[in-house]
């Protein structure tokens, strides 16, 4: 059979008739927020006995607050509530068909108990799904003023180093979403295009720990989605911000919305100006006969960065049961770096034997497109769905660095023959097309099917041309050859994809299957090679849950997934930081294969919701980061394919809310990590225990203001050569409401103990090194919001059901 005719097979078999297990009578409907008219996730809904009102059966709304689950006929008292609302109560009768549509059920918040919360913000941040969990950032007073990578750093399971790396649980290799479509960030262009989204234009994130099979496969340590705002009222209404942090950053916004009966039409315009100082230190020890024992090497530095968000679209309604989308996006950056390095040869003695001083400078600006138009139709009032949506991003930037290096004697006296001069032109694009075609039916046995197609094209160029001058150019930098190349990076995949997922009773489950089909090839100018790689995978994908009662329910999950080598780990241009430290790609990577297992079980009381996960990955073909040392005194650090990694943890979720004015949301998470890479060289093997931490509480003050803080900490993360260090981190910031309520300052404090840096210790037969690479982090930031128009008048009544099959009975 061949890699084609299963994708057909697959796509297929979503439109084969299935009935199996048929229940009495299949109840669906919709929860909804009335106040935002926004879905309610991990809404309850019940069935009541009319007798005893004991709990008969019942379900938990999804991410679009749709829930549907199979009952016996008879008469029942319908209730759904959530936390913080009003609750539904309904008398309703069935047994007359077989499908019952509730329509909205709309509810509405306990203004008795928690009128203060919604205004003055003190609200849940963190809701749990059965894949994913989602943290509604956008009232986040710790990250006002921020970027989305730092925004990214004060969540729970997720660590950002001050190098852009992205970790979740532990475990990098994370693919970066935005509004659920793939970004073209890749390598160290990951951090610095999220540093160009403030965090003031980030509703929610969301943390995808295990992706099933309609999610694309690569990604083996999950999937991060940034969720932009949008706003969908109607009428005219905006939101404005500005603010201002110390050491001259200054970040300002605008977000625009008008929507009618037909159409929602959004604009938003975001501009940063920001200065952060850098620092960074390493010391290394080698054997090498010929050089000095001993290596010390400081930096000091600070980076000028204006950044330009430009963000618009309209998502109109073509008819009752569908909506046409189209939007576009424009990232804008001018980067400016400066930083002086310092370089010891030391003797064993510490005298000094020689040294370096050498000054650099970068500049570089990039622009970052994407546009795209969705479609999505539905079919039938039965729940039938069609999905379709094509989108295009462009990214380029220009860089040049320029360095100035010194060399002195060991009694300080400059050399000026062993001066250099080195430029670096490093010119990027790329390109990513994006296609997909999803479809969803469900069945009158409370079934249903997802199935879909999707194709993903991309092509990245990296091109550098290093020259170098010296005494005998005249200090005339030449383009020196073997620096100097271009490598073109095309990746296409092609997918498709199904699931199956039904419940029994108390006992749910989603099985899937996909297919994806990979075509690479990378190609070098300069040695005119062409290195192709194409490949084939199959990733199941199986997650059951057992519902104990409302809000107590078990799960267990199982996927395979692959990480595939971007550009910036394959491209085999050498990077150059100064005349001790390179760094280069290996364009014979090959892909990273994990399967992860969870089990989970999750409880909620009215105060308090707990959250375990046990969770086991084991990887083949690991991506791991290698450090060589050559006989020139040279670290080269690259990337190669260990034999295996394997992770088992534990990680706890607790959210108090402790009264109507305090909550805190503490997360724990225990790993144990092995990596092998005895294939790489016999003694490239380590495993040790490590842990996170991370603290989120909020405290409204009555009358006065809100106070957030947020502390992480994180464990060593294991390496084959030695571990990256530890790392601790506090926020805390306050918020205030004014002009009734329009308006809202912010004041923050980030890092208060200035211990966020990025440490790593490397460990080898022929050099030990230990490196210190910091950020400016503690910063404190003042802002501003104003919110305008469009607001609507609180419909009179409370909670409330509208449309549906019928009229029902009495409401309570």
């Amino acid at each position: 059979m061949t890699r084609f005719t299963l994708f057909f097979l697959l796509i297929c078999a979503a439109f084969s008739p299935v009935d199996l297990w048929a229940q009495d009578v299949t109840l669906k409907g919709k929860v909804m927020d009335g106040k935002r008219e926004s879905p309610l996730e991990f809404a309850n809904i019940a069935l009541l006995s009319t007798r005893d009102s004991a709990v008969v059966s019942g379900a938990m709304s999804e991410l679009d607050g749709s829930f549907e689950f199979n009952t016996s006929s008879g008469e029942y008292i319908l209730r759904v509530g959530f936390i913080g609302y009003l609750e539904f109560y309904e008398k309703i009768s069935l047994g007359s068909k077989p499908n019952v549509n509730l329509g909205t059920i709309t509810l509405e918040e306990d203004a008795q108990n928690l009128d203060e919360v919604v205004v003055e913000g003190v609200t849940s941040m963190f809701e749990s799904d059965i894949d994913k969990r989602t943290y509604n950032v956008e009232n986040s007073i710790v990250a006002e003023g921020q970027t989305a990578s730092q925004l990214l750093g004060t969540l729970p399971s997720i660590q950002v180093d001050d190098e852009g790396g992205i970790t979740m649980r532990g475990s990098g290799n994370i693919l970066i979403y935005i509004n659920g479509r793939p970004s073209n960030l890749s390598g160290d262009d990951a951090e610095s295009i999220l540093a160009q989204f403030p965090a003031s234009s980030i509703k929610s994130v969301e943390l995808i720990t295990n992706p099933s099979s309609r999610y694309d496969a690569t990604g083996v340590g999950g999937i991060i989605n940034i969720i932009l705002k949008k706003n969908e009222k109607t009428g005219f209404n905006g939101q404005l911000n500005a603010s201002i942090g110390t050491r001259d950053k200054y970040q300002a916004g605008v977000n625009l919305n008008y929507g009618t009966e037909k159409a929602n039409y959004y604009a938003s315009y975001n501009w940063q100006d920001r200065r952060q100082l850098e620092f960074g230190e390493g010391s290394r020890s080698n054997n090498l006969e010929g050089f000095s024992p001993k290596l010390e090497q400081d930096q000091d530095g600070y980076e000028v960065e204006k950044t330009h968000l430009i963000r618009g679209g309209v998502d109109y309604n073509v008819s009752d049961r569908s909506m046409l989308g189209v939007y576009f996006q424009g990232n804008f950056d001018d980067e400016i770096e400066y930083s002086d390095v310092t370089q010891l040869n030391l003797s064993n003695t510490g005298s000094v034997d020689s040294s370096f001083m050498r000054v650099n400078e970068e500049w570089s600006n990039s622009g970052n497109y994407e546009g795209g138009v969705n479609y999505t139709w539905d079919v039938d009032t039965l729940g039938q769905k069609l999905y379709a949506a094509l989108s295009y991003s462009y990214d380029e930037r220009e860089q040049t660095d320029l360095s100035n290096q010194e060399y002195f004697d060991e009694s300080g006296t400059s050399d000026p023959t062993k001066r250099l001069i080195q430029t670096n032109d490093r010119p990027r694009t790329s390109n990513l097309y994006v296609a997909q075609l999803d479809y969803e039916k469900p069945f009158a046995n409370g079934g249903a099917i997802e199935t879909g197609l999707k194709a993903t094209i991309g092509n990245w160029k990296w091109s550098q041309e290093f020259a170098q001058g010296d005494e005998f150019t005249e200090f005339e930098p030449v383009v020196v050859d073997s620096l100097s190349d271009t490598f073109d990076f095309d990746e296409r995949v092609y997918a498709a994809y199904f699931t199956y997922k039904n419940t029994k009773g108390k006992f749910g489950y989603q099985l899937g299957l996909r297919s994806e089909y990979t075509e690479t090839l990378g190609e070098t100018v300069r040695n005119q090679e062409s290195i192709p790689n194409d490949y084939f995978n199959l990733f199941p994908s199986a997650f059951f849950s057992y519902t104990i009662a409302p809000e107590n329910e078990l799960t267990l999950n199982y996927t395979r997934r692959i990480s595939r080598p971007s550009i910036w780990d394959l491209a085999p241009i050498y990077r150059v930081r100064d005349q001790y430290n390179f760094s280069i790609g290996n364009p014979y990577l090959q892909p990273e294969f994990t399967d992860s297992y969870e089990m989970g079980y999750m409880k909620g009381w009215e105060r308090y919701l707990l959250n375990a996960t046990v969770y086991h990955r084991y990887s083949t073909d690991v991506e791991t980061r290698i450090t060589i040392l050559t006989d020139d005194n040279v670290a080269i650090q690259s990337r190669e394919n260990a034999d295996t990694r394997a992770s088992t943890g534990f990680e706890l979720i607790n959210q108090f809310q402790v009264s109507n004015n305090l909550d805190a949301t503490l997360t724990g998470n225990l790993f144990y990590s092995k990596i092998n890479a005895s294939n790489i060289e016999e003694d490239f093997s380590n495993e040790n225990f490590s842990w996170t931490l991370n603290l989120l509480a909020n405290w409204l003050i009555p009358d006065w203001f809100s106070v957030q803080a947020q502390a992480n900490y994180r464990g060593p993360i294991v390496l084959p050569q030695g571990q990256i260090e530890p790392q601790f981190t506090m926020n805390i910031g306050l918020r205030k409401d004014v002009l009734n309520g329009k308006g809202t300052i912010a004041l923050n404090v980030t890092d208060i103990s200035n211990t966020r840096n990025f440490r790593i210790t490397t460990e080898n037969p022929r050099f030990d090194e230990k490196r210190v690479f910091q950020r400016e982090s503690r910063v404190g930031t003042l802002s501003f919001t104003y919110r305008f128009g469009g607001f609507k008048e609180k419909p009179e009544g409370g909670s409330r059901r509208e449309g549906g099959d019928f009229d029902g009975g009495d409401d309570f």
